[in-house]
């Protein structure tokens, strides 16, 4: 059976996010994908779904993904914890960030905290923090496991995947594959970074490159277990919302002036913690055309000496490191039409897993010309 309404290359979030919402407008979908199951940018992150921290379209397609994420908590298993964001504040210049936010957004989605609150919130080397925000809307997920548990359960649901089969081309209702051609109505291409294999002359005018990150999984032996993904000062200038504060300019200035070692590394210091307890460390960034699968070490041992020093705890022991990577570009996200019926969605900036189940939801429903179907009514438990 080779014809479907739906082709979607690519199983990372945004393609699982792309064929959900094709699945529940009644459509039948195929799922390609060339590898056995996903190893790109949506295993190879944190796992923060930051919706607060958004801007503009971002912030938009952000709240629509939260309402699929929780509605994936029920329906496929997906471990999410309702944990908000904690935002760390070592100088009165982090909490001018933060405060200037708060007075945007209100307190119900910025909470600032006073020295006292966020020492108890966060188990920081003692000293460390001058205040600090939580941020209540934002959830956490585990990358390895809410893809492989999306999939399962989409399979369950009547979609079918094709994996270890490779797209070579991809033309209005037909994708050549390694295993033959499918026929479809509409073919959504997620493809993130390797944009540049299926449609090199759109990537290429567009800006896509790939940005490559260096990424800890380590055991820090905290004080106290994480209640919340953690975020710092370098955090501040790199999220949408915070980096349109006035304050933000003032920040960056200041923190690229003290470590332009950390600067020259683009470092996003932030921290996650994993069901087992053990944390992710990051991040680094670099981008070009290609990357490298090469790793300068220096990088691991400046994202190990900052973690040891925000917690005040001896060099944390590595479990894991690894190379994450996503597609960017001068916009924050890539939607494009090449061809009628075929839609390219991808977000190119290092938020995937907070945005990408809304853009996905998005590309589908304009390909289709057809509104959300409306929410199952049920009450959605999620990890807390």
């Amino acid at each position: 059976m080779s014809g479907y309404d739906v082709a979607v290359v690519g199983s990372g979030v945004v393609g699982l996010g792309a064929a959900l919402a094709a699945h529940r407008r009644g459509l039948r979908v195929v799922v390609l994908e060339r590898g056995s199951e996903p190893s790109g940018a949506s295993i190879r992150n944190f796992g923060h779904l930051c919706f607060t921290p958004q801007h503009g379209a971002a912030r938009e397609l952000a709240l629509a993904s939260r309402e699929v994420w929780l509605r994936l908590a029920r329906d496929a298993d997906v471990w999410l914890r309702e944990s908000g964001t904690l935002v760390a504040a070592r100088h009165d210049d982090e909490l001018e960030v933060l405060a200037e936010l708060a007075a945007l957004r209100g307190d119900d989605e910025v909470v600032l905290l006073d020295e006292h609150d966020a020492a108890a919130r966060i188990p920081l080397a003692p000293g460390t923090a001058v205040g600090g925000a939580f941020l209540p809307r934002d959830l956490q997920a585990s990358p390895r496991q809410a893809l492989g548990a999306i999939a399962g359960h989409l399979e369950r649901e009547g979609v079918e995947f094709r994996r270890r089969t490779a797209v070579g081309r991809v033309g209005s209702g037909r994708v050549e594959t390694s295993r033959g051609p499918i026929d479809a109505g509409e073919i959504v291409v997620a493809v993130n970074h390797d944009l540049d294999q299926l449609f090199p002359d759109l990537a290429e005018e567009r800006g896509i490159v790939r940005c490559a990150l260096d990424m800890l999984r380590v055991d820090a032996g905290l004080a106290a277990p994480l209640a919340a993904p953690v975020l710092t000062g370098w955090s501040l200038v790199r999220y949408g919302a915070f980096a349109a504060t006035e304050a933000a300019r003032r920040l960056r200035e200041r923190l690229h002036a003290e470590r332009p070692d950390l600067a020259a590394l683009d470092l996003n210091q932030m921290y996650t913690q994993l069901p087992d307890g053990s944390l992710i460390v990051g991040d680094t960034h670099f981008r070009g055309a290609t990357v490298a699968p090469f790793q300068s070490e220096a990088a691991f041992e400046a994202l190990l000496a900052e973690a040891g020093s925000f917690f005040g705890v001896p060099r944390p022991r590595v479990i894991e490191r690894w190379q994450g990577v996503y597609a960017s570009g001068p916009e924050e996200f890539l939607v494009e039409r090449p061809e009628p019926g075929v839609h390219l969605a991808a977000a190119t900036t290092g938020i995937g897993m907070t945005c990408g189940l809304g853009l996905a939801e998005r590309v589908v429903g304009r390909a289709l010309e057809s509104p959300e179907p409306a929410p199952a009514p049920a009450p959605i438990p999620v990890h807390r």
